[in-house]
C-alpha cells in the first residue's frame, strides 16, 4: 500500500508536465509525424533531439515562472510591456488553439469510427461534449490532471506494442540520430519544430504549476519527465512509420492511415491498437487545447485564468465548441492543411517566447530561479531558432 502510494504522489507530481505533453501531442503531430517517417524513413529522427532539447528548457522556465510568483504570466506580461501585449498574446494563443481543434475534433471521431464502422460525426458530437462536461467538475484541474495520465499511459502502451510489431532496423535508427537534410523535408520539418517545440505549451506550463499551488497541493519543478515522454512518443511514431510506411512508399494523408498500413501486415487488432493510440492522442489534446485557449483569453481580458472561473470555462467551452463545428462542416481536414496552420504558428510564437524569456531573465520576479547563464544562451539560441523558422517559412510560403 505504501509503495502505492509513493506512485500515485510521483505520478501527480508529474502533472503539469504530462499535461503539457498531451496537449502538445495531437492527431495533428501524428499525421506529421507518421509522414516525416513515411517519407523520410528514419532519417528525420534528429529533428526530434533539436526540438525536445528547446522544449525542455522552455518549459523548465515556464514551471520556474509558475513556482516564483503568484501572479500569471500574462499579469506579468501586462504590467511590463502593457495591456495591448497580453491581450494580442492571449488572443493570438486562443486563435492558434481554435484553429487545431477542429483536427482534435476529428482525430477522436475517426479513431473511434474506424474501428466500429460508425459516423465520425456522431463521435465528434459526443466526445465534445463529453469534454465540456467535463468542465462542470468542481475540481477541473484535478479532472484534468487525472485523465490526462491515463490517456498518456494508452498511448504508450499502443504505439509500443505498435513499435514491437514493426519490427524496426535498428541501425536504422541509430543512423536516423545523425542529421541530414533534404529540400523537400522543409515545411514538414518547420510545422514538425512548431509542433514539438511548442512555446504555447511551455508557456502555459506556469498556469498549471499556478493552479496546483492554488490548489494547495505539492509543487516542484518536474516538467522534464513529461516532455521526455512527448519526445519518446514522437520519436516511437517516426520509427513505425519509417518501418511499415516508407518501405512500402505509402504516403500519408492523415494518422489514421497509419493503421490501414498496419492492417494487411499485423491484422486487425494491430490496426485497432493504433486507433488507440489516436484516440488518446486526439481526445487528451482535446480537452488540454481548449484549456490552453479558453484560460489565456480569460486572463487577457482581465477575467482571471483559474480553471473555476465560470468566464474562463465559458471560453475553453467555446474553444471546444468552434473546433466541432469546423469538423462537422468540412468533415475533414487534408494534410496540407495541417502542415500550413503548424507552421503558420511559427510566425506568433517567437513573440510569445520573446515575453517569457525576459520574465524568466528578471531578477525582481524570478529570485533565485531567474535563469542561469546556461538557459539564457540556450533560451536565446531557442529564439534564434523560431526567428530562422518564421523567415524560412514566409519565404516558403510567399516567395518561393
Amino acid at each position: 500500500m505504501a509503495n502505492s502510494n509513493k506512485i500515485i504522489a510521483l505520478l501527480k507530481g508529474l502533472g503539469p508536465g504530462i499535461i503539457t505533453a498531451a496537449l502538445v501531442f495531437g492527431p495533428s503531430k501524428m499525421t506529421i509525424t507518421s509522414r516525416l517517417g513515411a517519407d523520410f524513413g528514419y532519417s528525420m529522427l534528429w529533428i526530434v533531439v533539436v526540438a525536445i532539447f528547446f522544449m525542455l528548457a522552455f518549459t523548465n522556465m515556464g514551471a520556474r515562472i509558475g513556482l516564483s510568483s503568484q501572479e500569471s504570466l500574462l499579469t506579468q506580461i501586462r504590467v511590463k510591456w502593457g495591456k495591448g501585449a497580453a491581450v494580442a498574446i492571449g488572443l493570438g494563443v486562443f486563435l492558434v488553439t481554435t484553429s487545431f481543434q477542429a483536427g482534435n475534433s476529428i482525430g477522436v471521431g475517426i479513431a473511434i469510427a474506424e474501428a466500429s464502422g460508425t459516423p465520425v460525426w456522431l463521435w465528434v458530437l459526443l466526445f465534445n461534449a463529453i469534454g465540456i462536461a467535463l468542465l462542470f467538475f468542481r475540481s477541473f484541474y484535478k479532472v484534468l490532471e487525472r485523465l490526462m495520465i491515463a490517456l498518456v499511459a494508452i498511448m504508450l502502451i499502443a504505439f509500443l506494442t505498435t513499435l514491437f510489431l514493426a519490427k524496426p532496423s535498428l541501425s536504422g535508427i541509430a543512423q536516423g540520430f545523425v542529421p541530414s537534410y533534404y529540400p523537400n523535408a522543409s515545411v514538414l520539418l518547420i510545422a514538425f519544430v512548431a509542433s514539438c517545440f511548442s512555446i504555447v505549451g511551455a508557456f502555459y506550463q506556469s498556469y498549471l504549476i499556478q493552479e496546483r499551488k492554488k490548489l494547495g497541493a505539492e509543487v516542484t519543478n518536474k516538467s522534464t519527465t513529461g516532455i521526455l515522454i512527448l519526445g519518446f512518443m514522437s520519436a516511437v511514431v517516426i520509427i513505425c512509420a519509417a518501418a511499415v510506411l516508407h518501405p512500402q512508399g505509402i504516403k500519408v494523408n492523415s494518422a489514421s492511415e497509419m493503421s490501414k498500413a498496419l492492417q494487411p501486415l499485423f491484422g486487425e487488432y494491430a490496426a485497432d491498437l493504433f486507433l488507440v493510440g489516436l484516440f488518446g492522442a486526439s481526445f487528451s489534446s482535446l480537452v488540454g487545447n481548449a484549456t490552453v485557449g479558453g484560460s489565456l483569453l480569460g486572463d487577457a481580458f482581465g477575467y482571471g485564468s483559474q480553471l473555476s472561473a465560470k468566464m474562463v470555462r465559458l471560453f475553453i467551452a467555446l474553444v471546444m465548441v468552434c473546433g466541432a463545428s469546423i469538423a462537422l462542416i468540412f468533415g475533414k481536414l487534408p494534410l496540407e492543411l495541417i502542415i500550413f496552420a503548424q507552421s503558420v504558428t511559427i510566425f506568433l510564437v517567437p513573440f510569445i517566447g520573446y515575453a517569457m524569456y525576459q520574465i524568466a531573465n528578471d531578477e525582481k520576479i524570478m529570485g533565485a530561479r531567474k535563469n542561469s547563464t546556461y538557459i539564457k544562451i540556450v533560451g536565446a539560441i531557442g529564439l534564434l531558432l523560431l526567428l530562422a523558422l518564421a523567415a524560412w517559412n514566409f519565404y516558403s510560403l510567399f516567395i518561393q
